[in-house]
């Protein structure tokens, strides 16, 4: 694994650079990102949007499954919210459970800074033949 190809592929994520997700670990199968909370992650009952929770998750999702080098694109994924709520930083931890060379499964972890569990994501990836380096090359 090119640690430093993987984040210089997911820099340019511009959706979750837009919400201010940052990724802060990536190793063979495994994620870790972060999201500071602020207003524009609020729902109009004033807890944490799905969808910015979703975002979070799913980007740590992609890293892990991509952290191999081998393209790789969600298929399927669910998600399931246990908590709300409405400041503080949430933490994404994604972990491979199964890994072939067509497909590959994640559990992805959201959490809060005092280790609560907020959301549960599961997804499953296609993984073709194409790598990271050949989009990268191409990007530039």
């Amino acid at each position: 694994m090119d640690e430093a190809m993987v984040r210089q592929y997911f820099s340019g994520d511009h959706f979750a650079n837009h919400l201010g997700i940052e990724l802060l670990e990536v190793g063979p199968g495994r994620a870790r990102a972060k999201l500071e909370i602020d207003q524009r992650h609020l729902n109009g009952v004033g807890i944490v949007h799905g969808g910015a929770i979703f975002a979070l998750a799913d980007l740590a999702f992609a890293v892990a499954s991509n952290s191999h080098g081998q393209i790789a694109l969600g298929i399927n994924v669910s998600i399931a919210y246990h908590k709300g709520v409405s400041s503080g930083t949430l933490f994404a931890d994604a972990e491979e459970i199964a890994f072939n060379p067509k497909l590959a499964t994640y559990q992805i972890r959201i959490s809060n800074e005092t280790d609560d569990t907020l959301a549960s994501f599961q997804g499953t990836v296609y993984r073709k033949r194409e790598t990271l380096e050949q989009i990268t090359l191409r990007r530039a």
